[in-house]
């Protein structure tokens, strides 16, 4: 069986079951119904073939790919959209899942959720990896949920997912352009009618988009614009048929990888704090912004954080409180802009970069004497603060807690040092609040959950 000229995956069939879909996140999805959505579980079905390169995967971003070898699949996909044309913005975010924990999951949706909802941007996520189908190696132990990890959509609900084959990681970047296509053409979608398809993925996901952009999308053009949340200094490697990419060996043992800056579709790089740090390295991989690359770094933020994990974050200890999480916002602004950039529109605002020292240990942050990070998009929790939140982890030392960052509350005399009164720390919190949404790095419509972050108990009233 050879791959067609133009292949798009089929959609056609649907997975259905009194188990709704499996995505292993820590936060439950929103009730979409009482939003007027819908979700569906797919087959994505076709045959997709293989990119090679000779040598390593190059720094300079310009990956010349040639086609391998073709492979039947039936992955799935999940589909979260409005029921109604009119609530349908045109625009279709497909989002590569994460699999570092063991299991599909589907982080930029958590953050995203009520930006998609508002804005009746629908979602897409493909089960793009072979060890979310498979099984395989677990990248991160997250600890909760451990006992799931790795066994593959197959092991864990065979009754539902028994019939899906991966080929391999060496086929999943042609399936994601596959689905993106299909999608584009309305499959899986209601009727409904997609003017614009954008690429997104956290993390190991975001890796992946690295080479999806640098070498994949100048072959197919299937992208709108990319989403590049959360990448390390590296890019996923091509994979080989039958396994999946062992994600920490491969892309810790890579040189550092910018994103070409040749071609037309829009990319806004998304960073925590901790993405710059040496467990992923993102610092040896800035690159200057272009007239379509864009590079958003905020202070006070880390790569995971008690926003991911939900109800999950008290049962983690990391020997101090994990960071609390204010990039949620940064990051619901940022798909915002490139939605209207890649419609044509103007590009995301120049943001500052966070102060960083590189030396032969990899990066660091010079800090204030709260030990605030300088530097970068700063929102009101981290310009007005009331604990020093922090992308460097605490001092339980497991890769789970490295990523999660920290938080370190301000003692009662520091506090009063900064804010004489409540009611002044509120007036200082909230003209941060709409300064952070005039500059454009968070949204009018966040507004009243950015000032709900604000901490006014701690000081007496």
């Amino acid at each position: 069986m050879s791959a067609p000229a133009t292949r798009a995956a089929s959609l056609d069939e649907e997975i259905t079951g009194k188990h709704g879909p499996f995505l292993g996140s820590a936060v439950p999805a929103p009730d979409l119904a009482a939003h007027g959505w819908v979700e569906a579980e797919l087959v994505a079905e076709g045959v997709a073939l293989s990119y090679r390169h000779d040598g390593a995967l190059p720094g300079h971003g310009h990956l010349e790919l040639t086609e391998g070898p073709t492979a039947p699949f039936r992955t799935r996909v999940v589909v979260r959209r409005p029921a109604d044309a009119e609530a349908f913005s045109g625009t279709v975010v497909v989002e590569w899942l994460n699999v570092s924990g063991g299991l599909d999951a589907n982080p930029d949706f958590a953050f995203l959720a009520p930006e998609l909802l508002r804005t009746g941007v629908a979602w897409v996520g493909v089960s793009a990896q072979h060890i979310g189908v498979e099984g395989g190696v677990v990248a991160v132990d997250s600890g909760a949920g451990s006992d799931l990890a790795g066994v593959g959509l197959k092991g864990l609900v065979p009754t539902r997912y028994a019939t899906l084959s991966h080929p391999g990681d060496a086929f999943s970047y042609d399936i994601y352009t596959q689905v993106a296509r299909a999608v584009r053409d309305g499959a899986g979608m209601g009727g409904l009618a997609v003017e614009q398809v954008i690429a997104i993925g956290e993390s190991q996901s975001a890796f992946a988009l690295t080479t999806h952009i640098d070498g994949v999308h100048p072959l197919t053009g299937a992208f709108d614009g990319y989403l590049v949340h959360s990448r390390g200094r590296g890019a996923l490697p091509l994979g080989e048929p039958g396994t999946g990419i062992v994600v920490r060996e491969s892309v810790e043992s890579t040189v550092p990888v910018l994103i070409r800056t040749d071609q037309p579709v829009p990319v806004l790089v998304v960073e925590a704090e901790t993405d710059l740090l040496p467990v992923l390295g993102y610092a040896e991989a800035r690159q200057d912004d272009t007239d379509t690359v864009r590079l958003w770094e905020m202070a006070g933020t880390a790569h995971a954080d008690a926003s991911t994990l939900g109800a999950f974050a008290s049962m983690v200890d990391c020997g101090v409180p994990i960071n609390e999480g204010p990039q949620r916002f940064m990051v619901r602004a940022a798909l915002r802009h490139l939605v209207a950039w890649a419609a044509g529109g103007p590009p995301p605002p120049l943001a500052d970069r966070l102060v960083v020292d590189l030396g032969p240990e990899g990066a660091s942050f010079p800090r204030d004497a709260d030990g605030i990070a300088l530097g970068g998009i700063r929102l009101p929790q981290v310009s007005v603060p009331t604990s020093a939140l922090s992308g460097e982890p605490g001092p339980v030392d497991t890769l789970m807690c490295q990523l999660l960052g920290s938080t370190h509350a301000f003692t009662a005399e520091r506090l009063a040092e900064l804010y004489p009164s409540r009611d002044e720390y509120l007036r200082r919190y909230t003209e941060a609040t709409d300064a952070a949404i005039a500059a454009g790095f968070a949204l009018a419509e966040d507004r009243d959950e950015i000032l709900a972050d604000a901490h006014p108990e701690l000081l007496p009233g």
